[in-house]
């Protein structure tokens, strides 16, 4: 339910909306949204519902082309792109979620729609980084059980984790839809309404959790990367050096993925842990909003900087594509 725009003589204060990103308050004064005291110009929506509907747009458009183009390749079935395709297909979904969440907001305001819309972007942005996880995982087992990397063992495992990623994002959108909310009791409330603190706070925890657990990977790679830099050393052997090469090229990759996620996500999630909810709102679409981008640059990381996406779509929009053509399976070191 959007309260509308109040404007008094010096100042024009945006209301208080329910979607994802208003917290509930009590009274105007205690919500400081944004105030334009000497702007000329009245809002009729807040312009950080307009930016984050214009993030969500770009994220659906950006993830829609990755997950028609793996859908339709008959050729990226391996491991690696089937986690490439849950990633972008959740990114897709939280895209999808941003833009009816600016709808419902202010077009359909109803309390039912609201913890649809919220437990949908949970299911969403939890499955992306869950996806974010398990690509790392299979990095890792990639670079570690290189020799038996492509075998059906490892596409078992890979569902195995696909199912344990969409099925943990499903019960967490699910909470606050079955209950865990804050309608009935505001007092409850986080800075993100409907969600209750403790329910949000669940979330913060479970993204340093994930977080951890990559930064581990991470270095368990470098690791071995230093390892087969030793190797090359002593072997030299010249057919070892471009194993090195896109090896090294794989971590530096995972380095600025890590870099991407940590600046995307980290102030929101420390922010979802202080964070209370009289606080500034403008303090909760601050640290939200770049959340948002890592989706939008996750199909950058993976997707298109990637040879056989990149030749896939090329011959998709020269017409010239071809389900039989040749293709020559990579690792995802050389990702």
């Amino acid at each position: 339910m959007n309260e509308s725009l109040v404007v008094n003589d010096s100042t024009a204060t945006v209301g208080v909306g329910e979607g994802l990103s208003w917290p509930e308050v009590d009274s105007p004064q205690q919500n400081s949204s944004l105030e334009f005291s000497t702007a000329p110009l009245d809002f009729p929506v807040n312009p950080w519902d307009i930016m984050l509907c214009m993030s969500g747009t770009v994220i659906a458009c950006e993830n829609a082309i990755v997950v028609a183009i793996i859908f339709y390749t008959p050729t990226l079935r391996t491991p690696m792109f089937v986690l490439i395709g849950s990633l972008a297909t959740a990114d897709l979904l939280a895209g999808m979620g941003l833009i009816l969440n600016f709808v419902f907001q202010y077009v359909i305001s109803s309390e039912t729609i609201s913890l649809i819309t919220v437990g949908f972007l949970v299911a969403s942005f939890t499955a992306s980084i869950s996806s974010l996880l398990a690509i790392t995982v299979d990095r890792y087992f990639s670079l570690y059980n290189a020799l038996t990397y492509f075998s059906e063992k490892t596409l078992q495992y890979v569902h195995i984790m696909l199912v344990g990623t969409w099925g943990v994002s499903l019960f967490l959108g699910l909470l606050p839809v079955l209950g865990w909310n804050c309608i009935e009791d505001t007092t409850t409330c986080s800075i993100v309404h409907p969600l209750t603190r403790s329910n949000l706070t669940l979330l913060a925890v479970s993204f340093f959790v994930i977080f951890v657990l990559m930064l581990s990977l991470y270095f368990k790679i470098c690791k071995i990367v230093c390892h087969h830099a030793h190797q090359i050393a002593l072997q030299q052997h010249f057919f070892a050096t471009s194993h090195y090469v896109a090896t090294k090229k794989g971590v530096s990759t995972l380095a600025i993925i890590l870099g991407t996620f940590g600046a995307s996500w980290l102030p929101f999630a420390i922010y979802c842990l202080v964070g209370e909810r009289h606080y500034p709102t403008i303090y909760t679409y601050a640290t939200l909003l770049p959340a948002t981008y890592n989706s939008m640059i996750n199909p950058i990381i993976y997707a298109y900087r990637n040879a056989e996406i990149q030749r896939s779509i090329y011959m998709l929009l020269c017409g010239c594509f071809h389900s039989n053509g040749v293709y020559r399976s990579r690792s995802p070191s050389e990702v």
